[in-house]
């Protein structure tokens, strides 16, 4: 895409799978994207290379998505000055934690955002990228509003269910 405003930096394409919710969730604030892969390890001036145009095309904010040693959120953090959001997999037998520490410790002055591992850290890099985005944004900061509304509505409709269902032991109403 020509002048995406996030993009999405895959270590491999077995990462993929993780983000069609993160895709999704841009996709309905209105917000280009793209998505890419390039490793830290086995193609860094590729990778160097995508960092530069992302920036001239326009990207404002970079999410990394890695697993393993997960070093790609913090070599595109070097290589850049704009917000760089790491999302660490569970590819590993250590089940992610690997990737979580390899995100979360960067040195100083080289900052990183890291989310959890996984999906839902996948679904929230998306979030916080938009987040980012509407400081200099009305309508995304309206869409994040209308978002967490309907988080909101979500729940109470399901709390509502449980007590129709006869749960109302362990649950405390809402009332506005």
């Amino acid at each position: 895409m020509k002048n995406s405003k996030v993009t999405i930096i895959l270590g491999s394409d077995s990462d993929l799978p993780f983000l069609q919710e993160a895709v999704d969730i841009l996709t309905q604030a209105g917000v280009s994207h793209e998505i890419v892969i390039a490793s830290a390890h086995r193609s860094l001036r590729y990778l160097q290379k995508i960092i530069k145009e992302r920036e001239k095309r326009g990207t404002k904010v970079f999410i990394g998505v890695a697993g393993y040693s997960a070093a790609l959120p913090g070599v595109i953090a070097a290589e850049t000055t704009l917000p760089v959001i790491g999302v660490p997999i569970d590819s590993s037998n250590l089940k992610g934690l690997d990737s979580l520490y390899s995100i979360v410790q960067m040195p100083a002055g080289v900052p990183v955002s890291t989310m959890a591992i996984g999906k839902s850290g996948v679904t929230n890099s998306a979030i916080l990228a938009i987040e980012i985005l509407s400081l200099s944004s009305n309508r995304l900061r309206k869409w994040l509003l209308n978002y967490r509304q309907k988080l909101y509505k979500n729940v109470i409709k399901k709390s509502k269910l449980l007590i129709q269902k006869g749960y109302k032991k362990y649950l405390i109403e809402i009332k506005k």
